[in-house]
């Protein structure tokens, strides 16, 4: 993801500073420990001007993350998501990608002094057409099996925290390195958990199925594409699946803030289903497409006018 650095400003503690000067200090303790949640979140150019995708859902989920690494916000969540709406309209965005991020102060340095350290709340915006390439939305793209697993505590898997995320980036790289776009992560258990930052849907017999959440994400996305699937009466199941699940299934695809529905063709050099984006697959993401444009009136809900 490259910056599109016509942004203008990054919302800082209350107030808006210009974008390329927007710095903190180099013994901020988060940047030395980790200890601190974000999230990522996406706007939709709609007939109506710009709107955010479940605005609501993922700054809740932002002060759920804070809440468990005893982090208080000091903001109500209602103010943050009115600060990424002035985010937006303040570098004249209708659609890009929003990053709220809650960090800790470089008052004191420690493991011991996170009650000495000031909470700080920042929110950037910019343009982002595009996580992967725009063909893979239509192509698919290719996975690997990571050699690197998934955390085993539920509160790094399950939570946005900025420390948990490498991880992630390894696997990643790893899968990059070997010719393939993304991973795929296993749990402590042998199950499939997630990519490196999405949620994995297998398609079978028309049964759309995705891994539980006691060692992955329950992202926002995911629960979008659950209510989508069912309000279409196509049968949807939480469970433990294996890698020969993914190996085995007619279709595949990511969900995700970034990826939205991106389909899988290829796992480990062997073809899912015929090697293209099968038709369930498809249905979900045209039906995505139109909802976070605005073109569905009966998920309205989920849109938040800039």
């Amino acid at each position: 993801m490259f910056l599109n650095t016509d942004s203008k400003f990054i919302w800082l503690n209350g107030c808006f500073q210009p974008f390329n000067e927007t710095n903190i200090h180099l013994l901020t303790n988060t940047l030395h420990y980790g200890l601190g949640v974000f999230e990522g979140v996406r706007a939709y150019e709609t007939k109506n001007g710009g709107a955010i995708f479940r605005l609501h859902e993922h700054t809740s989920r932002l002060f759920d993350a804070a809440k468990k690494i005893n982090i208080e916000i000091p903001y109500a969540i209602d103010e943050l998501c009115a600060a990424q709406k002035n985010a937006m309209a303040k570098n004249n965005l209708l659609e890009g990608y929003i990053r709220p991020i809650v960090f800790l102060g470089h008052e004191s340095m420690g493991l011991r002094s996170q009650d000495a350290l000031s909470v700080n709340v920042a929110v950037a915006c910019w343009e982002w057409p595009s996580y992967m390439d725009p063909e893979a939305k239509k192509n698919g793209i290719s996975v690997i099996k990571s050699p690197f697993q998934q955390y085993d505590n539920p509160l790094y898997s399950n939570n946005k925290i900025i420390g948990t995320y490498v991880n992630s980036i390894m696997a990643v790289n790893d899968a990059i390195s070997k010719g393939a776009e993304e991973a795929i992560l296993m749990d402590k258990n042998g199950y499939i958990s997630e990519g490196s930052g999405e949620n994995l849907f297998i398609v079978k017999n028309s049964k759309l199925m995705t891994p539980k959440t006691d060692f992955c994400l329950n992202g926002i996305t995911r629960q979008s594409v659950i209510s989508i699937a069912k309000n279409m009466g196509i049968e949807v199941e939480e469970k433990n699946l294996t890698f020969d699940d993914l190996l085995g299934a007619d279709e595949a695809f990511y969900s995700g803030t970034a990826v939205e529905i991106t389909p899988i063709a290829k796992v480990d050099s062997a073809a899912i289903g015929n090697g293209a984006m099968g038709p369930i697959t498809e249905t979900l993401q045209m039906k995505y497409s139109e909802i976070v444009c605005g073109k569905d009136p009966h998920y309205s809900d989920w849109l938040t006018a800039i």
